[in-house]
This record gives structure tokens, sequence and C-alpha cells, in this order.
């Protein structure tokens, strides 16, 4: 493909404006006791070695027969990972650890209530779980290899005990998130096939107990108009002796697995020994268009690079304390939750909550309580604790090692913040880059190689070696102050394998824009399109912009939203900015901002010149916006993301649709009347 040069770029390109250059090394003391600080990772990982350089990864499991071959591309893009290994993803992330360390923590839940005591679980505790509940499902559930299971559960010790059950027999797990609705469970249920619903009876939320299991009746329901009968519905409770919900249980059909855990107490399940290539899982992913996509994960090789991820990125060690703030009901949380932490034996912290209940200081009281030492979570959640003030987390004892960011890219004033306040400039910090379709991290700094750059993800991971296109498939040069969209040259062990059921849309979506030959078996004729706008600067690192369908043309000039919301936050007292296209009968499409100040600030049209101000100078006058609207809090999902769909639907005047996933539905009709008047 033909190299684009600067001067040849035109002002169509994204333009590209942040100007962040600084750097911050990590301390001595991390870099002493780093799990991989040899930078000639990258020479082993170089795409000359590729595919044999995985090995590395999947030497650190458990493998009943090593692979016959390592890479398969015969069904190209279907790629093939550790093709005739024999594996099993529960028995790598509870069996082996149980001589050695099984009284070690494997995960501590801490639930939303403060007044209750945490729980701690031990890997031998697990072990026992684990088959007890495999027990049930494989004989009173009646499910086996290749059976799909739907579990819509919300943050409990219960949901990996499920998902590893599910694992142990060569079930294919299919979890969705539990703020989701009843509909939106029923779509994935019927989509993925399942026979079995796995859900929780009800579970606390900012204080208050949610009714989770009148949502199983809508799912079924649901499921059945769509072709897909349910023939169980397993249900935990969230308190043994109580029942947290008005559904009633519907006789047949519904079951309180306590209850049938009884005849299985002491059950002992041999772990399946199953094909390194088979499922392990479903993550269904919604786009803006189109019905969920249930990416396929493999066994094999979405487990060896989660945990080679867990080891060299995370730092994750037998001593240490983890707690990434993500839910389970999202990828970050099966890779770095579950399967990445606990393949290395590791101490996992998951929390039922909203990180500010009862209020910000919480959660640093759980870092304090249970010494955690590495934390990980979204920018969104930074930006939430950044509202209240550098306060809160100084009055607490705890001592970060390492912190993650996670889900979008983070501006570089919050994430300095996060580094001096959070992480009181001792933590390294990674910006990590990846999508549920990619199974683990496709970008983050090595954080014992490299220095941290704010507002960068920083170079790619070992193994992964990206490329920038235009539009028309030139590359775009590093160093060069033009974005595009980012590609990935190679596959790797992470990556789904393809979409449930839709081969095609597998194809069309994520590889047939700058496919060579879609007749090819040879996988350099394949890049992968992540869909994100990204550009490389002259040190290698990667600026991630954003998705693609979010970038704002106008009037011939494409910005990104995220370099915009940059250009906000650089204004003192806002928490939280949103950009948004509103069409304009000039200029085709224009930013329309949405802030949230920081406690104390007042509203004023003062404020809405300097954050216009703001966006001058840092991108220029073609990015000014049509409007800036203040507002009392975003449109958020229950895991905390904004929902920038509801923002640009009111700004121009659209149905904003279905609402009722959000924490706080009630601002949207706020936002609209102040838009509207």
């Amino acid at each position: 493909m033909k190299h684009i040069e600067h001067e040849k770029v035109t002002e169509a390109q994204i333009a590209v404006h942040w100007q962040e250059e600084e750097y911050f090394a990590p301390n001595k003391e991390f870099v002493a006791q780093a799990n991989m600080k040899d930078p000639e990772i990258y020479e082993r990982f170089a795409l000359d070695k590729f595919p044999d350089c995985f090995t590395e990864y999947a030497n650190l499991l458990t493998w009943y027969k090593k692979w016959d071959k390592i890479f398969d591309s015969s069904d190209a893009p279907c790629w093939k990972w550790f093709v005739g290994g024999k594996i099993n993803a529960s028995y790598n992330c509870v069996d082996r650890h149980i001589i050695d360390n099984g009284n070690k923590t494997a995960f501590i839940f801490v639930p939303e209530i403060e007044d209750e005591d945490h729980k701690v679980i031990t890997y031998r505790e697990l072990y026992v779980r684990v088959n007890e509940t495999a027990a049930l499902l494989r004989d009173f559930a009646k499910l086996g290899p290749g059976d799909r299971v739907t579990i819509h559960m919300p943050m409990s010790i219960e949901l990996p005990v499920v998902m590893l059950a599910c694992a142990r027999l060569g079930i294919i797990h299919s979890v969705v998130f539990g703020g989701f609705s009843g509909k939106a469970c029923g779509e994935r249920i019927a989509d993925s096939g399942s026979k079995v619903l796995i859900t929780m009876d009800g579970y606390y939320r900012n204080g208050t107990m949610l009714d989770h299991k009148i949502k199983a009746d809508e799912a079924v329901e649901v499921a059945e108009d769509l072709g897909q009968s349910v023939d169980k519905v397993l249900v935990w409770r969230r308190y043994l002796d109580s029942y947290q919900s008005e559904s009633p249980m519907v006789s047949g059909r519904d079951f309180f697995v306590e209850e049938c855990l009884k005849e299985y107490r002491g059950s002992i399940v041999d772990p399946i020994n199953l094909d390194a290539d088979a499922p392990l899982f479903l993550m269904y992913t919604s786009g803006t268009t189109g019905k969920p996509k249930g990416c396929q994960h493999s066994i094999g090789g979405y487990l060896s690079y989660v945990t080679g991820t867990s080891k060299y990125v995370q730092d994750i060690q037998l001593k240490d304390v983890y707690w990434c703030m993500a839910d389970i009901g999202w990828i970050t949380g099966h890779s770095y939750i579950v399967y990445g932490p606990l393949s290395l034996g590791g101490t996992s912290v998951m929390y039922e909550g909203v990180p500010t209940f009862p209020d910000a200081g919480r959660p640093w009281r759980i870092a304090e309580r249970l010494g955690v030492n590495i934390f990980h979570t979204a920018p969104t959640t930074v930006r939430m604790l950044r509202k209240d003030g550098p306060e809160e987390p100084l009055k607490y004892n705890y001592k970060f090692k390492h912190m993650t960011t996670v889900g979008e890219p983070i501006e570089p004033e919050v994430w300095r913040w996060y580094y001096d306040v959070i992480g009181r400039g001792e933590a390294a910090v990674v910006d990590t880059w990846w999508q549920t379709e990619t199974g683990g991290f496709l970008c983050s700094t090595m954080p014992a190689i490299h220095s941290m750059k704010p507002g960068s993800a920083g170079p790619a991971m070992p193994g992964i070696h990206p490329v920038i296109y235009d539009e028309d498939g030139n590359v775009i040069d590093e160093g060069s102050g033009i974005a595009g969209n980012i590609c990935i040259q190679n596959p790797w062990p992470g990556g789904f394998q393809t979409i449930w059921g839709d081969r095609d849309r597998f194809v069309e979506t994520y590889y047939a824009k700058y496919c060579k030959d879609l007749n090819s078996k040879d996988w350099r004729d394949w890049p992968y399109f992540p869909g994100d706008a990204a550009m490389q600067a002259k040190d290698g690192y990667y600026r991630i912009l954003g998705r693609v369908d979010d970038v704002i043309n106008v009037a011939g000039h494409r910005l990104g939203t995220k370099e915009l919301e940059s250009a906000c936050m650089t204004v003192d007292g806002l928490a939280e900015a949103a950009v948004v296209p509103v069409a304009d009968e000039l200029k085709g499409k224009v930013p329309d901002v949405y802030v949230s100040l920081q406690p104390g600030m007042s509203d004023s049209k003062n404020l809405e010149r300097v954050v216009v101000k703001a966006i001058e100078t840092e991108i220029g006058k073609i990015a000014r916006p049509k409007n800036v609207w203040i507002v009392p809090d975003m449109p958020k999902t229950r895991s905390g993301k904004i929902m920038r769909r509801v923002l640009a639907s009111i700004s121009n005047k659209d149905d904003v649709g279905d609402i009722t996933t959000l924490a706080n539905p009630e601002v949207v009709e706020h936002i609209r009347n102040m838009v509207n008047s």
C-alpha cells in the first residue's frame, strides 16, 4: 500500500491537535519487582516471529496435550490457535492452584451496603463450589459441551462460580450485564440458542435493593417470541433466608439454585479435555445499529492471551491484591477479573455497587481495608471521583503500585489527576486500548519498560502490529501528526473467532474494508479493523481518538469527539464533557458540547465562553461548538458510561429511544427541557 506524506494530507483528514508530550518514568521500586522488565520481549514478539512468539503466553498454562499447529488460517479470517491442543479453562483457573495455594484467597466480594461484611473465598473453596455447580448443570440442567447458557447476574461470588462451572464442562456461557433490561437479555438468549437462564433475585445499587428476577420473566417471554424456548430458570438468592423479588417462581421452570445444590454437595466433576479452539464464551457487543453481535472467544487462544497480559501488563503476582472495578458482564470483567487473574493464582476483589455509595470515599476505604495494591478502572469512574475533589482519597492509607485505565481514551488533565492524586505520583499507570472483540489489550505501555505519556495509550502490545490507514487504504506514517483508521496487521490469540451464527457479518464488519483478497488464506491479506480512529506519534505511541463513527465532519474537516472533550477538560471546574454532532444547514454537522461541573462551581454564561475559548485554543475556530450545555449530570448506564447517543438525540430533536437501562433516566427530561427551551 502507498504511503502518504505529511505535506500531501488534506484538511479532510482527522485533525489532531493534542500537544501533550509529557513523560513520566515508572519508579524504581516498581521496576525492581515487575514481572516483565526485559525490553527484548518486543524482539521475541516481532512480526517475523509470528505466530511462534505466542507460545510464550500459551506456556503459562497447563495443557492436557500440547498443540500440533500453533496457528491455522485455512478458514480465514476465522483464525484457529493451538490446533490439536487439549485444555480446560476451569482447571487452569482453579484446580492447578490447589496443591500449593489452596488456602490463598481467590475472590473478595465487597457488598455495596457497607455494614455487611465482605466475603472471602479461597481457591479450595472455589474448587468445591465450582464442582458442585458443574454437577448441577450437568445432571439437573442436562447441559454438556457445546450447549449455551445465558447468565444474567449482578456482581456476586456466584457469577464467576457459574462461569467456571460452565468452562469445566465445555458449556459456552453468555454473560449479560446485570443492568441490561429483560428484553436485551431475551434477545441474547434467542441469538445464542440458550435453553437455560441463570439469574439472581436482587442486588443493591445506590443503597436500593433492585428486583432482578422480574427481568427473567420478560427475558423468557422475549426469547420465546423470537423462537427460543427456555426450559429452566435457575435463581440465586442474594440472601439465603429471604427472596428479594416480587416476581413469583414459576413452577416447573424456576428453581432456587441453593436448594438444588443440596443434592450435589461434595460432588467432584472432572474437567473435560477440550479442543483449544473450541468456544469458551460469547460476549455480546452492541453497535449504534443492528442487533447485538455475539463475539465468540476460544478456550486456548483467549486464555493464553489474557494470562500473558495479566502477568506482564497488570503485573499480577501472588502477593498482590488486585481490584478491577469493572463489571463481569463486560469483557473487562471476563478478562481481568476472572480468567486472567485466576489463571495466575491471583486475588481478585469484586465490588457489588457504585463507587460513590454512600460517598466518594468508598473506593479508598475498600482499598485501605483490603490492602489493594493494583487498581483498575475506567476514565468515566476517574472523572466521577475527580468531581468530588482530591480530599477524599487523601484521607485514606492505601498504596497502589499499579493503576489501569480501560474502556475509552482518558484526557491528559484527568490522567494527571489520576496519577497525582489517586496514585500519589508513585503508581505505574497503564492506559489500555482494546475492545470486546480483541479479548485483551492491544496497546499499552509495559509498566516497567516504558515511560507513561498522558493522552496516549502507548506502544502496541508485544506481538500486536498496528498500521494506520486513510479511507483509501494508504498508510499514514508515524509522526505525521495525521490520524486515520487504526488496524492490526496480524492475528493474535485473544481475538474473537467469529460472530456467533453470522460469519458474513463478522467478515464485513471487521475485515472487508481493507482486505486485499477475500479469497485469500494468507493472514497478511486480512488486516483487522476495530473501527477506531488513531494517530501514531514519532515516539511510536498511539493516541486513540475514539470511534470512527464519532468523528464529526465540519465543512470537510473531520474532528474527533474525544479531542474536543479533552479540550473542554482543560477548563477548571469541569467534571465531565461529552461532545455530539448536531445538524447544521451550512456546515453539515457541528459539535454540541455538554459539560457537568465539580461541586462548588456555578453555572454561568462566562463558563460557556471559557469552554468555547478552550476549544478554539486547543483545536481551532473550525471546532467552535454550536452550543455549550451545562447539565447537572450526564445520562449514564449503570456501569457509569455516558450515553452520548441520548445527548445526540436531544441535540437533534430526535426520539431518545429506550432509556430504561440508564442509572439516572430522570436527567434526560431535564436536559431535553433545557435544550428545547
